[in-house]
């Protein structure tokens, strides 16, 4: 796994539009991975300046930390250019700390505000 990844800025994108996929659920590899695949494949098949982003909300932040047994997979998403965000109040309740999350995750205080907010900026939303 790569350790070279910054932790991404979360900010308004006014100045551009992407494609959002929301992934809420158990804290499962399989689920999660298909989630990557499909982010990855997006991220793959839409023009080059789009922004690609996977909000990850509920139990499923634990994939999102160190000793995830997706780790490797998060990293190569990450490495095509994809933004992995979780929920910081999701993140609390699964006893997640910011500390734990995987090299180049980012975080959003509320995954439900940020949906909000990149929807009314005009980004796609999927969710998976």
């Amino acid at each position: 796994m790569s350790a070279t990844h910054s932790i991404p800025k979360v900010r308004a994108a006014t100045d551009m539009k992407g494609l959002l996929i929301h992934g809420a659920g158990p804290a499962m590899p399989g689920m999660f991975a298909g989630a990557l695949r499909s982010a990855t494949n997006a991220s793959a098949a839409l023009p080059s300046e789009t922004v690609v982003e996977l909000v990850v909300q509920g139990p499923g932040v634990a994939m999102l930390a160190t000793g995830s047994e997706v780790a490797e997979a998060i990293a190569d998403v990450l490495d095509r250019g994809v933004r992995i965000l979780a929920c910081e109040n999701s993140m609390r309740s699964a006893g997640v700390e910011l500390h734990q999350l995987l090299p180049g995750v980012g975080h959003v205080p509320a995954a439900v505000a940020h949906l909000a907010r990149r929807q009314w900026e005009g980004w796609a939303y999927i969710r998976m």
